[in-house]
């Protein structure tokens, strides 16, 4: 039998921490429950405000999209999201801040990825945990899109250039309620610079997690990107022209086999809206895409399979996303967009991630992750 990785050690019949024996536990269900209510009522403020609600059933354009890319390569194996994998990948927290835990406690991540020329994609992240229940961490993201050349609106060359970027700085605190539940959130300022102009925004992330008591199975659920955007790109008569941010609602479960050092599962994403089709702009008639019903609730999904040894210092990833083939697929020629592969090796206090699926024409994104655990430093 797998060794329960995931309860915590303050709660009764959790799994003692490794390298303990006969360590004495606190009861903490109702405890941890009863001092967590200032928390769920944030919960359900930030779920029946009256923004939150009308991004939801609301339409039209968003921005700040760079909040949809995976920030690590454990992320981009899986698919480019996940939210029910709750190990000791701190990552893992910036998709469902629920999967935020003890595992995490001292854990630095260094991650980098490159898109296509000049536009790299970084992440930096920390986490501390307070007596095995209060887990907290900090986060920088960053989207750097390079040098891009001045043009007019028929593509001519105007001379000179200008940067542009994306900065996310992601504040995480979770709460374990009992050995099997977890509750998270997270704030995140966003700001974006592109030429002269730049935005501000402000959102949150909203999570929980369960996971059954041999750890086997493993369910996790978030409402992300919850906010608005304080400052917009540009203003018309009127005032400021604030526009959405991407919400994403999503629910994942994940089951590692007791026998088998296999793990399977699926993410489902935007549950907010069903329709994910869109307009094709470089037709002459700007048409709409036409989805099937079928094809449309395979977009919504992404599954992937582990390979993990019970040692848990190795594991190969393959993933599928079908919205990423079904939208970048490309005609008369092969493409692996929708796959994406990762591996990752754990050496002593050392973890070692690299992954790669396809985004663009004739390119692969290459995404590289490095964690140290501090605990280990003497």
């Amino acid at each position: 039998m797998y060794e329960n990785p995931l309860a915590s050690d303050g709660c009764a019949g959790s799994s003692p921490a490794r390298g303990t024996k006969n360590k004495k536990h606190i009861p903490c269900g109702v405890k941890n429950i009863r001092t967590t209510y200032p928390f769920l009522i944030l919960l359900l403020s930030l779920i029946y405000n009256n923004p939150l609600m009308a991004q939801i059933n609301g339409g039209g354009s968003s921005v700040f999209h760079f909040l949809s890319l995976p920030v690590s390569s454990r992320l981009n194996a899986l698919g480019g999201d996940n939210v029910s994998i709750q190990d000791d990948e701190l990552t893992m927290a910036m998709a469902n801040p629920a999967l935020l835990n003890s595992q995490s406690h001292k854990q630095l991540s260094l991650n980098y990825a490159y898109f296509y020329r000049q536009t790299m994609n970084g992440c930096a992240m920390y986490a501390h945990s307070i007596n095995d229940v209060n887990h907290l961490a900090a986060g920088i993201h960053y989207l750097d899109y390079g040098k891009m050349k001045y043009a007019d609106e028929l593509g001519n060359l105007t001379g000179g250039t200008f940067s542009a970027r994306d900065v996310l700085i992601d504040l995480i605190y979770s709460r374990q309620l009992g050995p099997y539940f977890t509750l998270g959130a997270g704030l995140k300022p966003i700001m974006s610079f592109y030429e002269s102009y730049n935005s501000f925004a402000l959102a949150a992330d909203i999570g929980a997690h369960y996971h059954t008591p041999d750890s086997l199975f493993q369910l996790g659920l978030t409402l992300r990107n919850i906010g608005w955007q304080l400052k917009g790109f540009y203003s018309e008569e009127g005032g400021q022209m604030r526009e959405q941010l991407p919400l994403n609602l999503e629910l994942g479960f994940s089951y590692r086999f007791r026998h088998a050092p296999v793990r399977i599962g699926m993410t489902a994403h935007n549950l907010q809206r069903w329709d994910l089709s869109y307009q094709l702009t470089n037709q002459p008639s700007d048409t709409k895409t036409t989805v099937q019903w079928y094809d449309m609730l395979f977009r919504h999904t992404i599954f992937f399979i582990d390979i993990v040894p019970k040692s848990d210092k190795f594991y190969l990833t393959v993933s599928y996303n079908h919205r990423r083939r079904a939208e970048f697929q490309l005609k008369d020629q092969r493409s692996l967009a929708g796959l994406a592969i990762g591996a990752g090796l754990k050496i002593k206090m050392v973890r070692l991630g690299f992954a790669f699926s396809q985004y663009t024409k004739s390119n692969y994104t290459y995404q590289a992750s490095i964690g140290l655990d501090i605990n280990q430093f003497k």
